[in-house]
């Protein structure tokens, strides 16, 4: 069984413009192995990030379920941490408060010696020592975003789950807290879901990049495996003949989508995405 499972997960939400209900997207199934980075892609309003929050607990589906390491994943939990675009830290609280608060929570019998050693250890991973008496409002974007990804990866959740976090980001410094991102991975490798519009990005730090169809009614239509060995780096991985490759996949994808044209490689009668995989030059549904 496979470590986070979303099967067959449907919403819908009231029609603003008259009675009944809207669907926003259907039957999205995919299982994630554990330890796995997975990213999703599509235009707005596809549902993209309606999905991560019912991973979250955050949104309940109209059908289907998730189920994380064996059990139905129902509400939110300490067991799945989001780190959203809009940063969402305490302004009143220091980065090592912001910190510490989701520590405690998580690890309630630590002493204070306990959390203080496991929060600096953070702060140093994400390059924020000397910042730690600092409070959001003294904090650049990319400092802000650093604190909310100290504070994820801290409580060493079982999911970690990205809604696009570099997006208010300044290009320069999104591109350092990517790399900081795939080092703080590597050292803990933790199962992430990660939306996002940027397909460098999601090239970037991805293990396999999920496809969606346009709102309303969207799928999960393609699931694009990064046939790019690990470790990667900006400046490498443009370097590799898969690169191009899947990136002008993706974007004729995107494209075709966006000219609410029906894709060549649509999503099959059950939902289960079709597989492309430029390893070995084939493209096959699941």
């Amino acid at each position: 069984m496979s470590f986070l499972q979303i099967d067959h997960v449907t919403k819908y939400f009231p029609n603003p413009s008259g009675p009944g209900q809207v669907c926003i997207f259907r039957d999205a199934t995919i299982k994630v192995e554990k330890g796995e980075f997975v990213t999703c892609i599509g235009h707005s309003g596809c549902g993209k990030s309606t999905l991560l929050n019912i991973i979250a607990g955050l949104e309940t589906p109209s059908e289907g379920g998730i189920i994380l390491n064996g059990r139905e994943a129902s509400g939110p939990g300490l067991d799945r941490m989001v780190v959203f675009q809009n940063f969402a830290l305490m302004p009143w609280m220091t980065v090592f408060q912001n910190i510490a608060l989701a520590v405690r929570s998580a690890y309630p019998d630590w002493s204070h010696e306990q959390v203080t050693t496991h929060v600096n250890k953070y702060i140093a991973l994400v390059g924020l020592k000397g910042a730690e008496d600092k409070r959001p409002t003294a904090l650049s974007g990319g400092m802000k975003q650093r604190v909310g990804l100290a504070r994820a990866f801290s409580i060493e959740p079982k999911v970690l789950l990205l809604d696009e976090p570099f997006a208010q980001i300044d290009a320069l410094t999104r591109g350092v807290i990517q790399e900081e991102l795939i080092q703080m991975w590597n050292t803990s490798r933790n199962t992430v879901f990660m939306v996002t519009h940027d397909v460098d990005e999601a090239i970037l730090l991805s293990d396999r990049i999920l496809l969606m169809t346009n709102g309303p009614e969207a799928r999960i239509a393609e699931m694009v495996h990064v046939s790019i060995a690990r470790p990667r780096s900006r400046e490498t991985i443009i370097e590799h003949p898969h690169y191009y490759k899947i990136r002008n996949h993706i974007i004729h994808f995107l494209v075709r989508h966006a000219k609410h044209e029906t894709a060549t490689s649509g999503p099959s009668t059950n939902g289960t995405p079709v597989i492309v995989n430029f390893e070995e030059e084939s493209v096959a549904t699941h």
